[in-house]
């Protein structure tokens, strides 16, 4: 499936670099690294060290870095590429499914997610349709294909349970029900909460 890439100005127009007059592409990438520097709880690490944790080049974190500032999701250098919880929160609320919504295909091999993975799978009452998963070979569950906000997210998040949880509620914004997007909210809401709190002390 093709990288999808929309201009942030069309979305809010907190999302649009003023200060240059420039549109800004917002790529899923650049959600996918926002959310493991979040899951990180602590300042950016370097790009070399999150390159590696999320099987991307250096050069494409770097990226994905640079665009998430000018769209106001992480703060600058100054404050060291932390997230900006509020504005990330309300992205990912209010615009994440209708920017980046989900794709799926058939039935295949790979890693749960959305509501088939935590936290909400220790939340929700279990249904009879098969789970939505990222397609994954190596994957021990078999379910509907999910396309994730970037191709690596397999392999990053299985890593990193944090990560992991993060990315499933994400999804779960993208294609959820009713019910599992409002329990996603909520548990998105609280960790991104908890998260800012433990930068902040």
């Amino acid at each position: 499936m093709g990288e999808r890439a929309i201009p942030a100005y069309r979305l809010h127009s907190r999302f649009a670099n003023r200060e240059y007059n420039e549109i800004v592409v917002l790529k899923p990438q650049d959600v996918y690294v926002a959310l493991k520097i979040v899951a990180t709880q602590s300042d950016r690490a370097p790009y070399s060290q999150l390159a590696a944790e999320l099987v991307m080049s250096p050069s494409e974190v770097h990226a994905s870095v640079q665009r998430a500032q000018a769209s106001h999701l992480l703060h600058g250098p100054r404050l060291k590429n932390r997230p900006n919880f509020s504005a990330l929160e309300e992205f990912l609320l209010r615009g994440l499914k209708y920017v980046f919504p989900s794709e799926r295909g058939g039935l295949t091999r790979g890693v749960p997610t959305s509501y088939a993975a935590e936290p909400l799978r220790s939340i929700l009452a279990k249904g009879k349709d098969p789970i939505p998963v990222w397609p994954y070979e190596e994957g021990k569950r078999r379910g509907v294909a999910f396309e994730p906000l970037y191709k690596t997210a397999p392999i990053a998040a299985l890593g990193d349970p944090s990560f992991y949880e993060y990315l499933a509620l994400a999804d779960a914004l993208r294609d959820g029900r009713a019910r599992e997007r409002k329990t996603a909210e909520t548990e998105l809401c609280r960790r991104l909460r908890e998260a800012s709190g433990r930068l902040k002390s």
